[in-house]
C-alpha cells in the first residue's frame, strides 16, 4: 500500500500578460538618522536615492544616534517661503502619540500613530480592494518592527494582482503621526490555472481494454474582474466518452463587507474502472455473465458549492462551504476480480440510479507565500473537515479529514527547495470520486482532471508492495521533496519557466486493506 515516485520536468506557470519580481528583499528597512537625510522607510525594498543627488556611500552610524522612521523629502514651490524644519518623529513627545522605547540591546522599538493609508500605482485595481487586505486603520499604533507588515506585503503579492508591492512610512501632518504608503505594480490577471494533455490507457463502456487514448483540458480565470478583485473562471475537460465542465466565482469583499464569498457549479459525465485482473462483469444490458477486462460504471454528477470565508489575520483564513450534488449511476448487476490470491466481489462506491450528496466543509488556511505561483519562500497549510449531512438528504454518510502543508526555502544561489506533506482519512461510505486515488499521489500515473479518471492501469509497484492491489482508499499519506531551478521570469504572457526534480513516498489504503490485507504478500510488502 506504499510506494515511491520521482519526476523531473519543466513547469511553465502561464499567466497571460503577467510577470513577477524575480527576487524580493525581506524585512523592514530602519536605519539610524544622519543630519539632513530625509528619505522614506520602506518595507521589503530599499529606498532609491533621489535622481537629482549622486549616490554616495553612507558613513557608519554613530552609536548614540537613535533609529528613526525616515521622512519624505519635500521641496517648497518656487517663490514660497520654506517652513522651518519640523522635529524628527523620534524626537516627538510621548503626548503626541509616538513612544520610541529603548531596550537593553542596541536596537530601539519605534511606535507611531497611523494617520492615513495611501495606495499608489493601482491603475486598474480599485483602492478598496487593496485596503481590504490592509488590517491597519487610521488611529492604530504602528510598530516598524512588526512582522505583520511583511506578511501584509506577501498577502498582497499572494492575490496575484500585483507584480511588485512595497510598503513605506512617511511623516504625517502632526508630530508622532505617520502615513503608510502602499506602492503596487499591477499585472495582467487572466490566468491559465491548469492545462492537461496526454495519453492514457482505459477501457470501453463494455470493459474491454483499449489502446492509448488522448485526453485534454484547460482551466482559465480572470482573477481581478474589472479591478474589483472578483475571480470568474471556468474549466473544461475531455477524455474518451467523458466530459467535465466547471464554473467558479470568488469575491474577496462580498457586498462591500470584510467577508469572502465563493460559489461553483459542476457537471461530469464520467466513467469509472474497477478490477485488477480476472474480472467477471455482468452487464446490466444482458443477463448473461460476461468476462471483461474491467468492470465499468458510467455516472453523471451535477451540483454546486457555496461558501463564506473570513480573514483571521494577515496569514490565517477560515472557510465554511455547503455542497449539494445529484448523482445518476448505471452499475453492473454484479462484478468480481482477483485480489491477491482470492476472487472477491467488487464494491462500486456508488448507489444505483439517482442519489444525492449533501455535505458541509470547514477549512482553516495558513498562507505566508511570497507568490501564489512558483513561490520562493513562505509556507502554505490547509486543515479541512467535511461531513455528509444525512438529515438533509445525503445518501452517503461519511466524514473526510485532510491536512496538507508545504514549505519553500530559497537558497543563496536563487534555487528553491520545497518540502511537503499530505495526510487524509475518510470514515464511512464516501462516493468513489471522493476517495483518495493513487494517480493523485503518483507522478507515474495521470491524476484526475476536473474529477475525471482517464486511466485504468494500476500504480507502478517499484517496491514490490501491495499497492498494486489498491486503486482507491480511505487513508492516504505522502511525503514530498522538490528542487527547483528558475530559468525564466517573463514580463508578458509567460509567468515563468522552472526546471524541477521531485521525489516522494506515498501510501494509500482502504479499510479492507488494513483489516484484511490481500493474501500473497508478507512482511513489509503488505504495507
Amino acid at each position: 500500500m506504499a510506494d515511491v515516485h520521482g519526476t523531473v520536468g519543466i513547469p511553465g506557470g502561464l499567466v497571460v500578460g503577467s510577470s513577477r519580481e524575480q527576487k524580493m528583499d525581506r524585512g523592514v528597512r530602519v536605519r539610524r538618522r544622519r543630519p539632513n537625510d530625509r528619505r522614506v522607510t520602506r518595507f521589503g525594498a530599499a529606498a532609491e536615492p533621489p535622481a537629482t543627488e549622486p549616490a554616495a556611500e553612507e558613513p557608519p552610524a554613530e552609536p548614540d544616534s537613535p533609529p528613526v522612521v525616515e521622512e519624505a523629502e519635500t521641496t517648497p514651490p518656487p517663490g514660497a517661503t520654506a517652513a522651518p524644519p519640523q522635529a524628527d518623529p523620534a524626537e516627538r513627545c510621548p503626548q503626541s502619540g509616538a513612544s520610541p522605547t529603548t531596550s537593553d540591546d542596541e536596537s530601539a522599538q519605534l511606535r507611531y500613530e497611523l494617520e492615513r493609508i495611501q495606495v499608489r500605482g493601482n491603475l486598474r485595481t480599485r483602492e478598496r480592494v487593496v485596503l481590504r487586505y490592509v488590517k491597519l486603520r487610521p488611529g492604530d499604533i504602528v510598530d516598524v518592527d512588526d512582522p505583520e507588515l511583511e506578511l501584509l506585503r506577501y498577502r498582497l503579492l499572494g492575490t496575484g494582482f500585483f507584480q511588485r508591492v512595497n510598503l513605506s512610512l512617511r511623516k504625517g501632518s502632526q508630530r508622532g503621526k505617520v502615513v503608510l504608503i502602499v506602492d503596487v505594480v499591477e499585472r495582467n490577471t487572466i490566468v491559465v490555472s491548469d492545462l492537461w494533455m496526454g495519453l492514457s490507457a482505459d477501457a470501453d463502456t463494455e470493459g474491454n481494454a483499449r489502446p492509448l487514448t488522448a485526453y485534454a483540458g484547460a482551466d482559465l480565470a480572470e482573477t481581478n474582474l474589472g479591478g474589483t478583485g472578483i475571480t470568474l473562471g471556468g474549466g473544461m475537460g475531455f477524455a474518451q466518452d467523458q466530459l467535465a465542465l466547471r464554473t467558479r466565482f470568488f469575491d474577496p469583499s462580498f457586498l462591500g463587507s470584510h467577508g469572502m464569498a465563493t460559489a461553483s457549479l459542476l457537471y461530469n459525465d464520467a466513467l469509472e474502472f474497477y478490477g485488477n485482473r480476472d474480472v467477471l462483469y455482468d452487464d446490466p444490458s444482458n443477463a448473461a455473465e460476461k468476462v471483461r477486462d474491467y468492470a465499468v460504471v458510467r455516472y453523471r454528477r451535477f451540483g454546486g458549492t457555496v461558501g463564506a470565508g473570513w480573514d483571521l489575520s494577515a496569514a490565517w483564513q477560515a472557510w465554511l462551504d455547503y455542497r449539494l450534488e445529484r448523482i445518476d449511476a448505471t452499475l453492473p448487476l454484479a462484478a468480481s476480480h482477483r485480489r491477491g490470491l482470492d476472487v472477491e466481489p467488487i464494491e462500486f462506491g456508488l448507489n444505483p440510479g439517482l442519489s444525492v450528496l449533501s455535505t458541509v466543509r470547514s477549512m482553516l488556511q495558513y498562507d505566508t507565500r511570497d507568490s501564489p505561483i512558483l513561490p520562493t519562500r513562505g509556507s502554505h497549510t490547509t486543515l479541512a473537515a467535511e461531513v455528509s449531512l444525512t438529515p438533509l438528504g445525503s445518501d452517503y454518510p461519511f466524514q473526510r479529514y485532510t491536512l496538507a502543508t508545504s514549505k519553500w526555502y530559497e537558497l543563496p544561489w536563487d534555487h528553491v527547495i520545497r518540502a511537503g506533506f499530505f495526510g487524509g482519512a475518510i470514515v464511512g461510505r464516501a462516493p468513489i470520486y471522493e476517495r483518495f486515488y493513487v494517480g493523485d499521489f503518483s507522478d507515474l500515473l495521470p491524476s484526475r482532471m476536473l474529477g475525471l479518471n482517464m486511466d485504468r492501469r494500476p500504480p507502478p509497484n517499484l517496491l514490490g508492495t501491495s499497492i498494486v492491489e489498491v486503486r482507491y482508499g480511505h487513508y492516504a499519506a505522502k511525503l514530498l521533496g522538490e528542487y527547483r531551478i528558475p530559468l525564466y521570469r517573463g514580463t508578458s504572457a509567460v509567468y515563468g519557466v522552472d526546471l524541477f526534480g521531485a521525489t516522494g513516498v506515498y501510501a494509500v489504503a482502504s479499510e479492507r486493506d488494513l483489516s484484511d490485507p490481500p493474501r500473497g504478500y508478507s512482511g513489509l510488502a503488505r504495507i
